[in-house]
């Protein structure tokens, strides 16, 4: 089945601690669309401007991502740069330049109002109870959000809860929605909000999933170099969202393992700048780090 991806997409200029790279390819729809096409068809919603690179749209094409809800405006793409510091979770926003996504009002061609699977990436819960307004009763709708969000729009972002079956938050995002220190106390008031699953990341410390009956446990996949941490997150809800799609099926069994393809699409994102890695990725290499993931976390009882 399909999965509809609606976020930002960006030109980043991102600075870590051994390099600096300008004009790469970022925004949330990007990580996220890229690491769903792995598993399943791909319809595409975003807004760039008229100066963004033909190679960039080539590689959503090359993934077979459907761009029917991409729109080219006349301007300058949205535009973002960030400095990371020495532990890498840590980051410093440099600039931001909203350029044509300021003006981005959603508006989904026919064909993609029926797609049973949704993205709602990290872009303000405005825009994506917009978009979620013009599905028609999709199977399983993920939204993704920020602190920004929730310091800026939290009542937009509590309806939008209500809205959803799963939302994807990091470990501070959760504890800054509920109030709570603790992950385990954060994730079921969550649920309280209205989605039927919470996960929230833990960057290098892998994922929780809470459900009304279920709880399951992931680590993060051991690495050795991270070179780019930028867009870590997207490909995880890309990876969660694309692998539920293929298999059509909500079962704990296989949300427990979306939950590890998520943090595989991650773990390679970070290997390179940008889209970088996940350009030259095979669903064969995704699969193999799975069965490496499985049994490096498997013990008998």
């Amino acid at each position: 089945m399909s999965v509809l991806v609606i976020g930002s997409v960006a030109l980043d200029t991102v600075k870590t601690p051994l390099e600096e790279r300008a004009d790469l390819l970022g925004g949330s729809a990007s990580y996220a669309a890229v690491s769903a096409s792995f598993f399943s068809p791909v319809n595409f919603v975003g807004i760039v401007g008229d100066d963004f690179p033909k190679a960039h749209l080539d590689l959503f094409q090359q993934r077979g991502i459907n761009l029917d809800g991409l729109e080219v405006a006349t301007g300058k793409t949205f535009r973002w740069s960030g400095e990371y510091h020495w532990d890498l979770n840590t980051r410093t926003t440099r600039s931001v330049a909203l350029n044509v996504f300021e003006r981005f009002s959603p508006k989904l061609p026919l064909p993609y109002r029926r797609t049973p699977y949704a993205l709602l990436g990290n872009i303000s819960p405005q825009l994506q109870l917009q978009v979620l307004a013009q599905m028609e009763r999709p199977k399983l709708v993920v939204c993704d959000t920020m602190d920004l969000w929730i310091s800026t729009a939290q009542d937009a972002l509590m309806e939008l809860l209500t809205k959803v079956d799963v939302v994807v938050v990091n470990d501070g995002e959760a504890r800054e929605l509920t109030k709570q220190t603790s992950l385990i106390k954060a994730g079921r008031q969550i649920l309280n909000y209205g989605p039927a699953f919470a996960l929230i990341k833990k960057g290098e410390h892998g994922c929780l999933m809470f459900g009304k009956d279920l709880f399951f446990s992931a680590p993060a996949y051991p690495l050795e170099d991270i070179h780019d941490p930028t867009g870590a997150g997207d490909s995880f809800a890309g990876g969660f969202t694309g692998y539920l799609a293929q298999v059509g099926d909500l079962s704990p069994h296989h949300l427990r393992r979306a939950v590890v393809f998520g943090s595989v699409a991650a773990s390679y994102c970070v290997e390179d700048f940008s889209l970088e890695r996940l350009k030259k990725l095979r669903k064969e290499d995704l699969d193999e780090r799975f069965r490496v993931f499985k049994q490096m976390s498997q013990f008998e009882g």
